[in-house]
């Protein structure tokens, strides 16, 4: 996990979607030199350059050299902006996945799923979408998924007979989930960057998520059947009823944040804290996978991934306040409206536009970055803040199932032996599956506000 995310910081020196640079010309069309700030940016990505540095000498070259922003209130927005409650939340969910990754919870949950549908078609595959499903539902993050069901289900499956690169397409896009089933890190991100409420959130990535596990779930099936590979032998009632024991406990770890949130217990930043105490003692006390003495080192990976994240979320909080001071998502919004974008077309945009920066750049800068200039336009055109946030959501999905920075692609590389050429071979039945749940999820809003409106949470 610490591996993949690390990835954030990562040199990027990739040919420049055409999209973005279609949207550097309109700026400059609409507002004169203040695409430049567009231009550094990428510039200093393309040399090789992680892109937190960039974002900070981005914001610091701007500040001194292109606008008249007193120093004293970007000191100021420094403090601001990153002091949100919310930002608590990161560290708290980074602290829980890692207590579970570390702590046999994935192992658990495998079987239970596997005792479930194992004797399907399929069945060891099915179950690897099912512990995906699971275990998105307590960590948040989509690597630390793809790390836990991942190391432990691909040698199963060699082991049974499965293709390792079926093994591999299930895991790689099934631990996307991670991220869009709650708790999730990037909904935390994308709250931060648009204000939107991060509990809303949360019950609106509900319904969606388990339609997508239960779609990659149907082409893991027809796959295995078209192929005839092996299924497990059936589970009795009692072996089923044992696997659940089990598990019980890392299962419980879901009610303990959707419940404490919907019920209004505690708030998703507290949830988030009460999951990583709860991990704590469920990986340390309850199941004991995790030795006392190596719970310092979990701690140190967890601070250490946390503090690039937020030295992540700083920069890019600097670079929205330059933006917004500079009315460049105004300008982009009036430009676009000027075009004649209605809602349908505007969304079908921003498809494209966050899949192909999803070409080179990962998904929390991505938000930080494109979020607050897409947002305003959005609420102009009278699309809702929550779908609007679910549709980035699992346009990020995609973009970590595809090269050439896709996330999950890495590190399931790294678990499988496998080039990265042959990799994205092996997912795209169901990247192709994911294509087409994003164009549902992006013109059928009911699908993630049905939840949250039924809780009166909208």
């Amino acid at each position: 996990m610490t591996a993949a995310l690390a990835t954030a910081s990562k040199p990027i020196s990739i040919k420049i979607p055409l999209a973005l640079f279609a949207m550097l010309a309109a700026i400059s069309l609409v507002g004169g030199g203040k695409a430049l700030i567009f231009c550094l940016l990428l510039g200093l990505m393309l040399t090789g350059m992680p892109i937190s540095i960039a974002l900070g000498l981005t914001v610091l070259t701007f500040l001194f050299t292109m606008t008249k922003v007193p120093v004293e209130s970007v000191a100021l927005k420094l403090f601001t902006g990153i002091e949100k409650f919310e930002i608590m939340a990161i560290p708290f969910f980074i602290l829980a996945g890692n207590f579970l990754t570390h702590g046999g919870v994935a192992r658990r949950m495998i079987d239970f799923a596997s005792s479930l549908v194992g004797h399907w078609h399929g069945g060891l595959g099915l179950a690897g979408v099912m512990a995906c499903a699971l275990f998105a539902a307590v960590s948040g993050s989509s690597p630390a998924t793809v790390v836990a069901i991942g190391s432990i289900i691909l040698p199963a499956l060699v082991k049974q007979g499965f293709p390792k690169q079926f093994g591999a397409g299930v895991i790689t896009t099934s631990g996307a989930l991670g991220i869009l089933i709650p708790p999730s890190i990037t909904m935390v991100i994308y709250s931060v960057a648009t204000n939107t409420s991060v509990g809303a959130l949360f019950m609106a990535g509900v319904v969606p998520g388990l339609a997508l596990a239960f779609l990659l779930g149907v082409t893991t099936w027809w796959r295995a059947r078209k192929f005839n590979y092996p299924r497990l032998p059936r589970a009795s009632w009692l072996e089923r009823w044992r696997a659940f024991r089990r598990a019980i406990w890392g299962l419980l770890l879901i009610g303990v944040v959707l419940g404490g949130i919907y019920s209004g217990i505690f708030t998703p930043t507290e949830a988030a804290a009460m999951a990583a105490v709860y991990a704590f003692i469920v990986a340390v006390f309850v199941y004991r996978d995790l030795p006392l003495k190596r719970v310092g080192k979990v701690l140190l990976d967890s601070a250490s991934m946390s503090a690039m994240l937020l030295y992540i979320i700083t920069n890019a909080v600097l670079f929205s306040f330059l933006m917004t001071h500079e009315g460049i998502p105004q300008l982009m919004a009036d430009w676009l409206l000027a075009q004649g974008l209605g809602p349908i077309a505007f969304l079908l945009a921003v498809n494209l536009l966050l899949l192909l920066a999803g070409n080179v750049m990962e998904p929390s800068s991505i938000v930080l970055i494109l979020a607050p200039i897409l947002f305003p336009v959005a609420q102009r055109l009278g699309v809702d803040p929550v779908h609007f946030g679910i549709l980035i959501v699992v346009n990020m999905e995609v973009g970590m199932c595809h090269p050439p920075v896709g996330l999950n692609l890495y590190v399931a590389s790294g678990i499988a032996k496998m080039g990265i050429t042959e990799l994205t071979v092996a997912v795209w039945p169901w990247l192709l599956t994911m294509l087409g749940f994003l164009m549902v999820v992006t013109y059928w809003p009911g699908l993630s506000l049905w939840l949250p409106r039924l809780l009166g949470m909208m």
